[in-house]
């Protein structure tokens, strides 16, 4: 039995991970180890690792976040994820370890298991994010990395251009599509009960993370959206708050200020769950804000995106995907294109350049297909 450990922080990159993991679980060659981690332990954040028990054998949960996000609170919450990464390697004796993105907390999963001469396979490198650090993060988790499992022939390039082997480098697609051709859907009224809230006429999924790069901060750019949307008419406004980045705290506060003064056309969630998460990304007019679902899923869905700022700069982008400045005026204006007659015309037409949805049983086949012998060691391969 091969022993293959994922790893997984957050909400999102749980819901990317579920099929691969599902699939690994109910392999008769392969042996599932899971480790937990970052906000998923955090009260703060929804505690959903209860989720993910409901699901899997969590065999370790690490706790790494301290109550700051502040760059020195991020650096430390890295420090103390290293140690314990580096001591449930020791125990759990992984043979292969899988880290999907690029979020810090990986970054010290990979970096441990580079240490420990575990052999590492990611997924979605190749990527770009101009205005957060997690694109400095996702790139060396790569170079870490024996095996890399990339959503699109651009990104499978550009894994190689960092010195990978191209017969260690695979295309398979973006994972969030699996879900959506998986799961079972929740209609309109089942969505509306299960989550307390009453769609409208027009309603939006706002998702807002930390710039971390950019020279404006989160709340002067979050200030604009929030302003944009106070302005809607007949529009109820769905949020999920943002991740434990720097400032993200500050995000999520404005978010609550927010409800409060707006609850007859606005709610809140720390995490719905991949299920109504996309029940809902199906009944909404678009996805706002900077988050990559509405790059990688919404697509699917045929509904639009409005993408603030450049944290997603340099990612693949389908025609339902609005690009604007973190500004009231500039958002308003994405909306008013939003709703237009010939943005919603092209919005039927629209494909996901993120592939077919097959992307786990691709990994599974070709991860138990390789040879992990002596992998560790490997040669930077020149163009």
């Amino acid at each position: 039995m091969r022993r293959i450990c994922a790893v997984t922080g957050t909400r999102a990159e749980y819901g990317l991970l579920y099929w691969l993991m599902k699939k690994i679980q109910a392999d008769s060659v392969l042996e599932l180890q899971l480790i937990v981690t970052g906000m998923h332990l955090s009260p703060e954040f929804g505690l959903t690792y209860q989720e993910v028990e409901r699901e899997f054998r969590i065999d370790k949960k690490i706790e790494m976040l301290l109550s700051s996000d502040s760059p020195i609170g991020i650096t430390k919450s890295m420090g103390l994820a290293q140690i314990s990464f580096a001591e449930a390697y020791a125990e759990l004796q992984p043979d292969l370890v899988v880290l999907l993105g690029d979020r810090y907390e990986t970054f010290a999963a990979a970096s441990a298991a580079m240490i420990a001469r575990i052999p590492i396979a990611h997924l979605h490198g190749g990527e770009i994010t101009e205005g957060a650090f997690d694109e400095a993060m996702r790139h060396s988790i790569s170079k870490m990395s024996q095996l890399h499992f990339t959503a699109a022939d651009e990104y499978r390039k550009r894994v190689i251009q960092l010195g990978e082997a191209p017969e260690r480098v695979f295309n398979v697609g973006g994972m969030g599509i699996e879900n959506i051709k998986r799961l079972p859907l929740l209609n309109k009224e089942e969505l509306e009960q299960s989550i307390g809230f009453k769609l409208a006429e027009k309603n939006l999924l706002v998702t807002f993370h930390p710039v971390t790069l950019e020279n404006t901060t989160a709340r002067q750019q979050f200030s604009g959206l929030l302003e944009a949307l106070d302005e809607l008419k007949n529009t109820h406004i769905i949020f999920t708050k943002a991740n434990s980045d720097t400032d993200g705290r500050v995000i999520n506060q404005m978010i609550d200020d927010f409800v409060t003064k707006n609850c007859h056309k606005a709610a809140t969630f720390f995490s719905l769950g991949q299920l109504r998460y996309l029940s809902l990304l199906q009944l909404v007019d678009a996805v706002v804000g900077n988050s990559s679902s509405g790059l990688a899923e919404a697509p699917s869905f045929q509904v639009g995106t409005i993408n603030i700022g450049e944290r997603q700069r340099g990612r693949l982008k389908a025609a339902s995907v609005i690009d604007c400045e973190p500004s009231k005026e500039s958002i308003l204006l994405a909306v008013d294109r939003l709703y237009s007659k010939d943005f919603q015309k092209q919005l039927a037409k629209v494909e996901n350049p993120y592939g077919d949805g097959c992307a786990s049983e691709k990994i599974i086949e070709l991860i138990k297909a390789t040879d992990l012998r002596d992998i560790t060691k490997k040669k930077f391969y020149d163009l």
